[in-house]
This record gives structure tokens, sequence and C-alpha cells, in this order.
């Protein structure tokens, strides 16, 4: 499945997911992302991603992250890198990078790591990469679980699109 769907990606969210490609990250994007690329209809301002939980992917994640000036988000000017350690640390690590805003999740909803959400992934391909996007149906779950009035207000156009995807005879 091509990332683009006719629709006008953010440079500086493409330039990311194309960084953590590059850079050899395994990681799954979860998140209004992986819905747009999905075909949802929806706006979104930054990436999320759940990464693999081992010191080599925690390693590349770090030197990415240097490489992209992240810092972690914050209400005062205090400009503070993160961590291998707070990457390791199994918690979120809400950064801003020169590319824009990125969500780092060692888990998510239920406490759901990388190899337990990688069975409910969909291949796209993006910019000569292969990145793992969760499906839109576990999105949907998830959302379901979710105590977010964002989430609650996007569940409806989510599950129209994974209507019109199983029309369409897409997974």
């Amino acid at each position: 499945m091509p990332f683009s769907n006719g629709k006008t990606e953010s440079p500086g969210l493409s330039e990311l997911l194309e960084g953590l490609s590059h850079a050899g990250i395994e990681f799954i994007l979860v998140g209004g992302l992986a819905a747009v690329i999905q075909g949802a209809p929806i706006t979104t301002l930054d990436v999320d991603i759940v990464h693999r939980q081992t010191p080599d992917n925690i390693a590349r994640l770090a030197g990415f992250l240097k490489a992209a000036e992240a810092h972690h988000r914050r209400l005062d000017d205090r400009v503070i890198e993160p961590t291998a350690e707070q990457l390791a640390a199994g918690g979120h690590c809400l950064l801003r990078t020169r590319f824009g805003p990125l969500d780092i999740l060692a888990t998510i909803e239920q406490g759901q790591t990388y190899d337990e959400l990688l069975p409910r992934t969909v291949k796209i391909e993006f910019r000569g990469h292969i990145i793992r996007v969760l499906e839109l149906e576990a999105l949907i779950a998830l959302k379901k679980t979710s105590n977010d009035p964002k989430d609650t207000q996007r569940l409806p156009v989510l599950e129209e699109a994974l209507r019109q995807l199983k029309q369409a005879g897409k997974p």
C-alpha cells in the first residue's frame, strides 16, 4: 500500500518518518497519522510511534533523536534532550524535533508493546522504505477504550473509513 492516498502530506511529518526509517529504527506508526495513511479524513499534527524496546533499537533511536535536535515538549523554555535511559524506561517521550512533534511510546492502551502490536500492522511503502502501521481496525478498537474526547469524536470517522476500505476490498 503506498503512503500517499491523494492527500497532501506534511513535509515535516514525512521527514520524520523517512528519518526514522532510514536510521533502521523498528517502530509501528500509531495514532492519527496511521489513520490518515489508511484513508481516514482526519487532521493530525504529530507522529506517534511505538518502538521496539531492544538495546540496539533504542541506541539507533537515540542517535536519530540527537540528529533531529529532539527535546522534550515543555511549557517553560528549558531544553531537555531525551536519553537512551528514558527511551528504555517504558514510558512516553513527547518531543519536538526540527521536523515537528514526535511522540515516542513504549506501550499504548492496555500496556500493549511493539511485539504485541506487530501482528495487527500493515506494511506501507514510503519513500523506498517499508514502515509498519497499526491497522485501522486495531486503531478503532483502541479508540473505543479511550477516555480522550478527541478519540471519541474521531471514532465515527475512523469507522466510516474502515467501512469504505472493506467495500473497496482493501485490508
